[in-house]
């Protein structure tokens, strides 16, 4: 029986996932399984490959964002992600955020809060 479970996301920018990623430790990998519990394993387009025993699929969803699909069993992935991917989450929006700014050729500066909230400030050419 699988324990895997997608939630439903707005991923649009692998590059900006790709980065996310980098930040946390974890690789994004291309056409690659995702490890579950016990023998469950999980084909993702691309698959962020955890440090615990268990990885994170991501696949084409039919509006053409990404779904990202895990085991969340035993909390494994959540230490690495947070909660509901929280920590991946926020660290793909102030990626696709900076991305999109300097694009449009803005600068970007980055504080960390106390609390651990990430502050943007976009300024002009």
């Amino acid at each position: 029986m699988s324990h895997f479970t997608t939630i439903q996301t707005q991923i649009k920018d692998i590059a900006a996932l790709r980065e996310a990623c980098r930040e946390l430790g974890v690789e994004l990998i291309e056409n690659a399984v995702a490890r579950g519990y016990g023998s469950n394993n999980q084909k993702g387009e691309y698959v962020i490959r955890l440090k615990g025993p268990y990885d994170i699929a991501v696949n084409r969803q039919q509006d053409g964002t990404f779904g990202l699909t895990t085991d969340w069993y035993d909390d494994h992935v959540e230490k690495e992600v947070g909660t509901s991917y929280g920590r991946l989450l926020q660290l793909y929006g102030v990626h696709k955020a900076r991305i999109e700014a300097q694009r449009k050729g803005y600068t970007v500066r980055r504080q960390t809060l106390g609390d651990g909230a990430i502050k943007l400030t976009i300024g002009g050419v």
